[in-house]
């Protein structure tokens, strides 16, 4: 929870980056899930694909996650 307290520290504009980037590491996630298991997926895509592309989306949010909370930690 240190970061909690680094946020109530910094200026408005670094808290606002934060959280659009938590936002955004949101985001992938939910595209993640949706193109992994919505049923009624609106492109012709084999299961296998879909589910490779899903599984890069939440590396890449994971990733993302890293960096955010790297750079908030400097």
């Amino acid at each position: 929870m240190n970061w909690l307290n680094n946020l109530k520290q910094k200026s408005p504009k670094q808290r606002f980056l934060f959280i659009l980037g938590l936002l955004i590491f949101c985001f992938y996630l939910v595209l993640a899930y949706l193109v992994t298991f919505w049923d009624d997926f609106p492109l012709e895509v084999a299961m296998t694909r879909r589910r490779i592309f899903g599984g890069l989306l939440v590396l890449y949010a994971s990733f993302r996650f890293y960096r955010l909370i790297k750079k908030d930690e400097e």
